[in-house]
């Protein structure tokens, strides 16, 4: 098990010495399924029962190191495949593995493949997601000066509320004007970012929007930096745009009317990714634990100090540096 080599995303590494404000692990896509091994609709292969074995391994890495505040799971506990009738047991397979952890909180974000078998309710339930009135949305603040805020990127979409539910019926509505395929998890035929809507992605609702900018106003009164955590990626630069949340630019509008967020972290497209925007905010999305063949992983921890974040990865994670400005 060996740290991947640094890309330094903007001005050179020079932290080694330096001690961080605060620390904390990720990992994202575990997708577990007492199921065979597959692969995704583009082929790649997946490793369903293995994805348990590497999170144990995560964790006893981050015992081992120490120092840890707390763990972000980025999304997807669980895998579609999963027959429906094992999901809430294969989800506590997970989260009791997750209670290895010494005295640490796991913080998890809602991705696709959490809804097709079992509700929101039962999600934010099982997981402790702190939202309200069954949205899945929330904030914290790990130590003075840092705020996290985690966005629920299925606040609109076809996944995730019941049939008639307005979050619902709008995601119909969109996918209905926006794909013309009876099959709409299928991008066929769309061309460039219009293959990001496929059923499979999903948005931030108005509500959520009004909530995150009073959130990022208030951060910015406070004198907090922020780190942004969603399930599906946030900025085209960073992803393939089959895998981009669909109202991406009514986010980042939110997010570029100020200057507190510095990093926003995802997962949803397996391989990872990165960019930093025309306003100076690093995208990183991380690479998904559940393609890591047997014997293979992809998680790591970042390091928070003042001016940059730095995310060291494990093997198939590469880490990466990312200086504010």
């Amino acid at each position: 098990m060996t740290e991947s080599h640094p890309v330094v995303a903007n001005g050179s590494c020079n932290k080694a010495i330096e001690r961080p404000m605060f620390s904390f692990g990720v990992i994202t896509d575990i997708q577990y399924a007492d199921i065979n091994d597959g692969c995704s609709f583009h082929g790649v292969p997946r490793f369903y029962r293995h994805s348990l074995e590497a999170l144990q391994r995560a964790i006893h890495s981050w015992n081992k190191r120490g120092g840890l505040s707390f763990i972000i799971h980025l999304g997807d506990i669980v895998d579609g495949l999963c027959p429906k009738e094992k999901s809430y047991e294969a989800v506590t397979k997970v989260l009791d593995l997750f209670k290895d952890l010494e005295d640490l909180h796991v913080h998890h974000v809602l991705g696709n493949h959490c809804f097709y078998n079992l509700s929101r309710h039962e999600l934010n339930h099982m997981l402790q997601i702190p939202g309200k009135d069954g949205t899945s949305y929330y904030t914290f603040t790990p130590v003075s000066g840092f705020r996290i805020v985690v966005l629920d990127g299925f606040d609109i979409s076809m996944v995730g509320w019941p049939e008639g539910h307005p979050h619902h019926t709008k995601a119909i509505l969109l996918l209905q004007t926006r794909n013309p395929n009876e099959d709409k998890n299928s991008p066929e035929g769309l061309s460039g970012l219009e293959e990001r809507f496929v059923m499979f992605n999903g948005g931030v609702g108005e509500e959520q929007l009004s909530w995150f900018h009073q959130i990022l106003e208030n951060a910015t009164i406070d004198k907090e930096k922020v780190i942004v955590c969603c399930h599906i990626p946030l900025h085209p630069d960073s992803t393939y745009p089959c895998a981009l949340l669909w109202n991406y630019s009514d986010v980042l509008n939110v997010i570029h009317k100020f200057q507190c967020v510095k990093v926003c972290l995802a997962g949803h497209a397996h391989k990872g990714g990165y960019t930093r925007d025309s306003h100076g905010v690093h995208h990183r999305v991380l690479e998904a634990i559940l393609e890591c063949p047997p014997g293979t992983d992809a998680f790591g921890h970042i390091d928070v100090y003042e001016d940059c974040i730095t995310l060291v990865g494990v093997d198939r994670m590469d880490s990466t540096v990312m200086y504010f400005d």
